[in-house]
């Protein structure tokens, strides 16, 4: 499939899980993305790294959207907004990055939701999906993910949706100025992908 064509609307890639929708983020996202994530900085940003100045900016989304082109062009990730379903209300976005293929056949899944949406599942439903797509669709073997010590929240999703916890990383990823130390989950295929892979 033709880069511009998986970014189009026409194109009708998605996933979907008990109440999500995800597919690959527009253009015309650009509103509801930035409202969301503004309204939720407070919420978001203990998490994730520091934000640049402009990073709300529609100059900053259109940068975004064509790293996004250019991992899926690669093979190397595939990045996705999640919506509820019965309305279709923007509530996080969800990737599958670092995609390594040869000996590996792994890539690593990252996620944010909302603070509106938090802890209303779904996120859990949304990492299934791209669980599915990715042990499935992708034939990958193995699926990663990482969080901080003290998020409960996301320590309590990734046990849910099957991941092992595995070890502990000293400094392993710079988060909101600062190098943290994070848990390292893992989820490996056995016989068949979790439920909830692509539509279309």
């Amino acid at each position: 499939m033709a880069l511009l064509d998986w970014m189009a609307p026409e194109a009708g890639f998605r996933l979907e899980a008990n109440g999500v929708v995800l597919r690959p983020p527009r253009s015309s996202d650009y509103a509801a993305w930035s409202d969301l994530r503004r309204r939720s900085r407070a919420f978001l940003q203990p998490w994730e790294p520091t934000w640049p100045v402009d990073d709300l900016s529609r100059g900053a989304y259109r940068r975004r959207l064509l790293a996004y082109q250019r991992d899926m062009d690669l093979g190397y990730g595939y990045s996705f907004l999640v919506f509820r379903r019965q309305d279709e209300e923007l509530v996080g976005g969800i990737t599958l990055s670092n995609v390594r293929r040869g000996v590996a056949q792994m890539g690593t899944v990252g996620y944010w939701v909302g603070e509106p949406f938090a802890r209303q599942g779904h996120t859990l439903n949304a990492v299934r999906a791209v669980l599915g797509f990715g042990l499935g669709r992708l034939g990958l073997h193995r699926i990663e993910a990482a969080c901080l010590p003290e998020n409960e929240a996301s320590r309590g999703l990734l046990l849910r949706a099957g991941f092992e916890l595995e070890g502990k990383a000293s400094a392993y990823l710079k988060i909101n100025g600062n190098w943290r130390d994070h848990l390292l989950f893992g989820l490996v295929a056995r016989g068949s992908a979790p439920s909830g892979g692509p539509s279309a």
